[in-house]
C-alpha cells in the first residue's frame, strides 16, 4: 500500500500541484545507495541479508535498509534552486508535495524536517514507487486538475510525460533528448555541474604524493637504470588508482559522518557535487585499470597490490572503528607502499627501512587522529561516531605520536652504526647530520598540530609547509653527499 501523509485536497487547476522527486532533485543524493553504503559500513556481513531482501524485490530492500538507517534529514545537501522553486508555489499559494522512490520512513523525515510540504508519497514494502508506478499514483490523485512536476532522471521519464509542465534539474544529455523528442518543452533549472576538479578532489589526486614511496627502495638501492625505474613508475601508478579507488568507496562509507563534519562535509560526494552513482561506477573501474597496470609489472607486484587492497578496504569497512588497530593499519598502508617498491623493481627489502617505516608512519597517523580530535574538541563537536576515541584521548595520542616520531629516528640513528651502511654510502658520516633534521620536523609537526595549523593529513601539510620543503632538500642533498 502506497502511502501519504495527509489526505490530498482537490485544487482548482489556476492553483495546480507541484509535485517534487526527492533522489537527485530536492536533494543532491541517492539515499538508496547512500543507506546501502551506511549500512555495509556498519556490518559488512550484512550483505548476505541485503542481498536476500533484493531477491524479494525492490521495495523490500528499501524497507530493510531504512528500519536501520541512521538518517538525518538536516544533513542532507539540499538543492538551492529546487528549494527556491518550492517556496515560490509556496508563496503564489500551490500546495507542493513530495514524491519518491525512496522508503517511507526516509520521505516522511525529510517531509517533516522541511515543513512545506502539503503531504508526500513513497514506496513501502509492497511498491516501488517509481517509473510507471509513481506517474499512475499521481494521476490517479490529481485527475482533475493535473500537476506539474520536477524530477531529474530517466526514471521521471513517464511522470513528466503525464504532467502538465515537466521541469527538470540536472538531467543526462540521453534524458534531455529524450525529454524534447516527446515534444515536453521541459524547463531546465540551473544546477552546478562537476568539473574536472571537484573529480580530483574526490580521487584524493593529492594523496598521490604517498605513493612516492614506491621510488624509496630503488633510490637506497641505487639501481638507477632504464627499466627500474620504468616499473617503479607503472608500480606508482598502479597503486595511485587502486588508492583512489579505495577513496571513494570510503568516502561511500563515510558518507553520513563526513556530512556532519566540519570540513569533510565540503567533499564531493557529502556535498553532492558528483551523483553517488558516478561514483559508485568509477570504483570497479579504477580498480581494474590499477590490476591492468600491475600485471605489467610482474605477478609478485600484483601479490602485493591486492595485500594493500585488502589491507585498506578492510581499514574501510571494519578497522578504522577499532582504537589504535586504525593506526597500526594506516602505518601498514605506507610500509606496503615500500614493500611493492622492491617488489616492482627486484631489490632486497631492508628490515632497518622496514623498523624505522613502522614508526616513522605509525607517528604520521597518530597526528592525523590527533588532528581530527583536535578539530572536534575546538568545535565542540560529540565524540566520532566513526572512531573509537574519546576527546578526552587527545594528550595521549599526542604522546604516542612523539614516541613513535622519535623511536623512528633512534632506528635510523642505529642503522647509520651499522655495517650495513657502509656496503651502499662511501661517506656515511653525512647521513648523522639527517637525524637533527628529522627531530626538527617530527617536533614542528606535532607543534603545529598542537597549536591547529595543521590539516587532517601531515603529508598534505608537509606538501604545502615550506619548511618541511626545505627539511626535504636538505635531506635529500645529505643522502647525495653520503653517497
Amino acid at each position: 500500500m502506497l502511502t501519504i501523509a495527509s489526505p490530498v485536497p482537490r485544487v482548482a487547476s489556476e492553483l495546480r500541484p507541484l509535485v517534487v522527486d526527492l533522489d537527485g532533485t530536492l536533494v543532491r543524493s541517492d539515499l538508496l545507495l547512500e543507506t546501502g553504503f551506511s549500512e555495509l559500513g556498519r556490518d559488512p556481513r550484512s550483505i548476505i541479508d541485503l542481498c536476500a531482501a533484493l531477491l524479494r524485490g525492490k521495495a523490500v530492500l528499501k524497507e530493510r535498509l531504512a528500519k536501520s538507517a541512521a538518517f538525518d534529514p538536516a544533513a542532507l545537501p539540499y538543492d538551492d534552486a529546487v528549494l527556491a522553486r518550492i517556496q515560490q508555489a509556496k508563496e503564489l499559494g500551490r500546495p507542493v508535495y513530495l514524491a519518491s522512490a525512496s522508503d517511507q520512513r526516509l520521505v516522511k523525515a525529510v517531509a517533516d524536517h522541511l515543513g512545506v510540504f502539503a503531504g508526500w508519497f513513497a514506496s513501502d514494502g509492497d511498491v516501488n514507487l517509481a517509473a510507471h508506478a509513481k506517474a499512475e499514483r499521481l494521476d490517479l490523485e490529481f485527475r482533475e486538475c493535473g500537476y506539474d512536476y520536477i524530477g531529474n532522471d530517466r526514471a521521471d521519464l513517464p511522470v513528466w510525460t503525464s504532467a502538465v509542465n515537466a521541469i527538470a534539474i540536472r538531467a543526462p544529455a540521453g534524458v534531455k533528448r529524450t525529454l524534447a523528442q516527446l515534444g515536453l518543452n521541459a524547463e531546465h533549472l540551473p544546477a552546478e555541474r562537476p568539473t574536472w576538479r571537484t573529480w580530483t578532489k574526490l580521487l584524493r589526486v593529492h594523496q598521490y604524493a604517498k605513493n612516492i614511496l614506491v621510488f624509496v627502495p630503488l633510490l637506497l638501492a641505487h639501481q638507477f637504470s632504464i627499466s627500474t625505474i620504468g616499473e617503479a613508475v607503472l608500480a606508482f601508478a598502479a597503486f595511485s588508482l587502486c588508492a583512489s579507488g579505495v577513496y571513494v568507496l570510503n568516502d561511500l562509507i563515510d558518507l553520513q559522518a563526513d556530512r556532519l563534519h566540519p570540513t569533510k562535509r565540503n567533499r564531493p560526494l557529502a556535498s553532492g557535487l558528483i551523483p553517488l552513482r558516478d561514483a559508485v561506477v568509477a570504483v570497479p573501474m579504477l580498480l581494474a585499470v590499477a590490476a591492468a597496470i600491475g600485471a605489467l609489472v610482474s605477478l609478485q607486484f600484483m601479490a602485493v597490490l591486492l595485500g594493500y587492497f585488502i589491507l585498506t578496504t578492510a581499514y574501510s569497512f571494519v578497522l578504522k572503528r577499532k582504537m589504535l588497530v586504525d593506526v597500526i593499519a594506516l602505518a601498514m598502508l605506507y610500509v606496503i607502499r615500500l614493500v611493492a617498491g622492491a617488489v616492482a623493481v627486484q631489490v632486497t627489502f631492508s628490515e632497518w627501512l622496514l623498523a624505522f617505516s613502522m614508526f616513522f608512519f605509525m607517528a604520521l597517523a597518530l597526528i592525523k587522529r590527533y588532528v581530527e580530535l583536535a578539530v572536534r574538541v575546538d568545535s565542540g563537536l560529540p565524540e566520532p561516531a566513526n572512531r573509537n576515541y574519546k576527546l578526552g584521548d587527545l594528550d595521549v595520542v599526542a604522546g604516542l605520536a612523539a614516541a613513535a616520531g622519535f623511536n623512528a629516528i633512534t632506528v635510523f640513528a642505529l642503522y647509520i652504526s651499522s655495517d650495513a651502511v657502509h656496503s651502499l654510502y662511501r661517506r656515511p658520516q653525512f647521513l648523522w647530520f639527517i637525524c637533527p633534521v628529522l627531530l626538527y620536523w617530527i617536533s614542528r609537526a606535532l607543534m603545529m598540530a598542537h597549536r591547529r595549523h595543521m590539516e587532517d593529513d601531515p603529508i598534505a601539510f608537509a606538501l604545502r609547509d615550506k619548511n618541511s620543503i626545505v627539511a626535504g632538500f636538505i635531506v635529500g642533498a645529505l643522502i647525495l653527499a653520503a653517497i
